[in-house]
């Protein structure tokens, strides 16, 4: 054999045994980042799903006022969804809704079947539809009357 071509072979085979070691680093590298972008996709949707879920089971904080928990009622924003309300004022803007047009708080008192005859019912139901008006949730009309927002 030609002594020559024996020295290309053997140099050719140690380039490529040096190339192979490049290209197995490469690969295990790409590997690596791989498995470490899927830890990081699935550690993001874990995330996404915890937000959500807070999102959805949102309510307002109690608050202290003269020593008694109250419950907050956030003013109305673009970033304030209805369903943030306590149920009772769920229920109040949905019977407001429902009216044919602005309602007195006799008439939501009839809607929510609550015992309007007796005042000390009806002046809470007054009080939490003046704080939905107050916070812009409903609109107060001069006469008394309380309607929707548009």
């Amino acid at each position: 054999m030609d002594p020559e071509l024996l020295k290309r072979i053997t140099a050719r085979r140690a380039e490529l045994d040096e190339l192979e070691k490049q290209l197995a680093k490469e690969l295990a590298d790409v590997r690596a980042e791989r498995d470490e972008l899927a830890v990081a996709e699935r550690v993001l949707e874990r995330v996404s799903e915890q937000l959500a879920d807070e999102r959805a089971s949102a309510r307002p904080a109690p608050g202290q006022v003269g020593g008694r928990a109250v419950m907050l009622i956030p003013h109305r924003a673009p970033d304030v969804e209805e369903a943030m309300l306590p149920p009772d004022y769920q229920r109040i803007l949905a019977a407001v809704r429902q009216a044919a047009g602005p309602v007195m708080a006799r008439q939501v008192g009839d809607a929510l079947r609550i015992d309007i005859s007796v005042r000390s019912r009806l002046e809470p139901l007054r009080g939490k539809l003046v704080r939905l008006a107050d916070r812009g949730w409903l609109r107060k009309l001069p006469d008394g009357r309380f309607t929707t927002r548009l």
